[in-house]
């Protein structure tokens, strides 16, 4: 009678594990969905006098999760344990990267220039080749040296 209650417990486990994860898995899409909203990708239009200026933004989401669980594993008639366990996260961040100008002269895209941005990848890139070749030049005296 023990064993019957104990594959009932599990599998009740297994059932509300399911459930706790189909629940986290909704509720995470529907944050995803939300923030690809058309409305997330394109301000407010201001207006002044014959020109309208729309900013425009990009989106980047990502998440993640995982869930388990599993039984005792014992010989003993006394070891009845089990556990589950979920965990999960994500991030989702905006930033500009144009104004979309309409004025009586046409319609143009101005696209926003992250200095910092470039600034840090001439840093990144420099300091890699740096390293680079720095070990190019040790090889090279190791080899010298054989």
């Amino acid at each position: 009678m023990s064993d019957e209650n104990n594959s009932t417990d599990v599998v009740s486990e297994y059932d509300n594990l399911s459930e706790s994860a189909l629940y986290t898995l909704q509720d995470t899409f529907d944050t995803f969905l939300a923030t690809a909203d058309v409305d997330a990708v394109f301000g407010e239009p201001f207006v002044k006098d014959e020109t309208v200026i729309i900013p425009a933004a990009e989106i980047v989401a990502g998440f993640g999760f995982g869930v388990g669980s599993g039984a005792a594993n014992s010989n003993e008639d006394q070891a009845t344990g089990s556990g589950s366990g979920g965990g999960g996260g994500g991030k989702i961040f905006s930033r500009p990267v144009a104004v979309i100008i309409s004025s009586t002269e046409g319609v143009r895209i101005e696209p926003v220039v992250d200095l910092t941005k470039i600034a840090l990848a001439g840093l990144t890139a420099g300091a890699f080749m740096l390293a680079t070749l720095l070990r190019i030049k040790k090889f090279k005296n190791i080899s010298e040296d054989i």
